[in-house]
């Protein structure tokens, strides 16, 4: 389903089939989750997009629950990893444990598998573990493999991490540096249910166990869904409105406008212009559309940029976050 070519008409199907089962994921998430249906939406999107989430929020907003939630409706093999300060990198991938061979008496090393062989990894508080484990997880994502000794053992498809951060405690943790950050497709910030919806959980939490949460897709009809994503045609304009929303976070790029200049240290790189497309074109098959266009490229924006955007001084002294700076953006690219 390349640019300008006729659209499949098994593509045709699978959009349909996929708009269908947003649906039917969201209802199955309902049941357990209540509001946040844009966090759920970018989930969806990560997972669409093959990529990863970072998500932000204090303690108490039902991340582990969300997760392990939409990992049920989507029938995939879920692990939670509660990242400490002493951690190792083992803990993570596995290791080699000394076994005796039953038939023959030899000794031998064999791998134990570590928590990362799951399809969802929730990555709880990963500023909470040293670099040299931090590092062990983010290999797994870049590479889709893990290392121990000599062997190299493959991660199964599919396979999405989504690693938390309390932004309220910062004592005694580790936080990522960008070029960490940059692995990340979106950065998604969780925040408080509204007042109607906090009475409903109340009443929920105090009603019972929960709610039964059934399987919508299996991972053999995920990972389809994720190469149709990648067969979604992105017009020239969009992939150039993406390109040009990137480089203008560059306060060195002569494009970019006064006040990024001003208030940016770094930008974003080419990454960014990357994942902002195919978040674009996940977002589009995502509502069953057959491609994606500027609006699409305006939702998923922020979500891909705030981590990648480093405010300078006068930002801070002026109480801008990277947050605001890519909203002041967006809005200005309006009249490109």
């Amino acid at each position: 389903m390349e640019a300008g070519r006729k659209v499949e008409t098994n593509d045709v199907r699978l959009l349909e089939e996929l708009g269908h089962a947003r649906r039917r994921i969201e209802e199955e998430i309902g049941k357990r989750i209540i509001g946040q249906r844009e966090i759920v939406e970018k989930l969806l999107i990560t997972l669409l997009a093959d990529g990863h989430a970072l998500l932000v929020g204090v303690p108490g907003l039902a991340k582990t629950l969300l997760v392990s939630t939409l990992a049920e409706a989507l029938h995939l093999e879920f692990s939670r990893i509660q990242f400490t300060p002493d951690l190792m990198p083992s803990d993570i991938t596995g290791t080699e444990v000394l076994q005796d061979d039953q038939r023959t008496g030899e000794r031998r090393f064999a791998f134990v598998r570590g928590p990362i062989f799951a399809d969802v990894i929730l990555a709880d508080e990963i500023n909470r573990t040293p670099p040299k484990t931090q590092a062990a997880l983010l290999q797994a994502m870049q590479e889709g493999e893990v290392t121990v000794g000599s062997e190299t053992f493959p991660l199964g498809r599919p396979f999405f991490v989504l690693a938390t951060q309390n932004p309220i405690e910062q004592e005694g943790t580790y936080p990522l540096p960008e070029a960490q950050l940059d692995r990340f497709m979106f950065e998604l910030r969780i925040g408080y249910p509204t007042a109607e919806e906090e009475s409903v959980i109340a009443d929920m939490a105090s009603s019972g166990p929960p709610a039964q949460v059934n399987p919508v897709v299996t991972a053999g009809q995920l990972l389809e869904y994720q190469a149709l994503v990648q067969r979604v045609p992105a017009s020239e304009s969009v992939v150039d409105y993406a390109v040009r929303l990137a480089r203008a976070t560059r306060p060195r790029e002569a494009s970019s406008p006064e006040f990024v200049r001003r208030m940016v240290s770094w930008g974003a790189g080419p990454r960014a212009s990357q994942h902002t497309v195919l978040a674009a074109k996940a977002r589009a098959a995502l509502d069953g559309r057959p491609a994606p266009n500027l609006d699409d490229v305006r939702a998923v924006a922020p979500a891909v940029l705030r981590h990648r955007v480093v405010p300078g001084f006068e930002a801070e002294a002026e109480g801008k976050t990277a947050d605001d700076i890519v909203a002041e953006l967006i809005e200005h690219s309006r009249g490109w």
